[in-house]
């Protein structure tokens, strides 16, 4: 195994590393009101633990992976690799944050403490 393979071999597990970072620390704010339930908890749906935040971690994971091999592999240029893989991770987030919206505050009388 060769020093070059190696390297991007390195360069895509980071890539994934910080995809799967990234898209968990963007929904972590989007989804603490499910976990906490608001006001007595009336609202908790930790459906957001074991179902979502593994299909969101695993996207985040698998999207900049599968956008950085294939450009790879179709240009051969690893720089250009590292910015589609980060474009698709951008992108990616942001049409998550547009489709994915987990339950919020009901009204505002609802607010946290009186």
């Amino acid at each position: 195994m060769s020093i070059t393979s190696k390297t991007t071999g390195g360069a895509g597990c980071l890539l994934a590393g910080l995809g799967a970072t990234t898209a968990a620390l963007v929904w972590a704010p989007r989804a603490a009101f499910s976990i906490d339930g608001g006001f007595e908890g009336h609202a908790r749906n930790l459906r957001v633990l074991y179902v979502d935040l593994p299909l969101i971690v695993l996207g985040g994971a698998l999207v900049p992976l599968l956008v950085w091999s294939l450009t790879t592999r179709w240009t051969g240029r690893p720089w250009v690799s590292v910015l589609a893989a980060l474009a698709a991770l951008v992108f990616g987030i942001w049409g998550l944050m547009e489709w994915w919206t987990p339950r919020q505050h009901p009204d505002p009388g609802y607010g946290p403490g009186l």
